[in-house]
């Protein structure tokens, strides 16, 4: 994940990042089956929404705890 797109997720609310981390999961979904079913085009693509969904969560337990950064 660039800088920028990390400095626009900690500018979103938490009811944003919620609804990113549903999307990014449902992403996963799809992906996972296509991978399973041989139709993946990019198999980094998985590594890459594995990566934005721990990003996500982290965000979100950083606000629950009042780390600032």
């Amino acid at each position: 994940m660039k800088s920028t797109e990390l400095s626009a997720m900690r500018e979103k609310t938490r009811d944003e990042l919620v609804e990113e981390l549903s999307a990014l999961k449902a992403e996963l979904f799809k992906l996972r089956f296509q991978h399973a079913t041989s139709q993946l085009d990019n198999p980094m693509k998985l590594k890459y929404v594995k990566n934005n969904i721990a990003v996500v969560k982290t965000i979100i337990r950083e606000r629950e705890l009042g780390i600032k950064r």
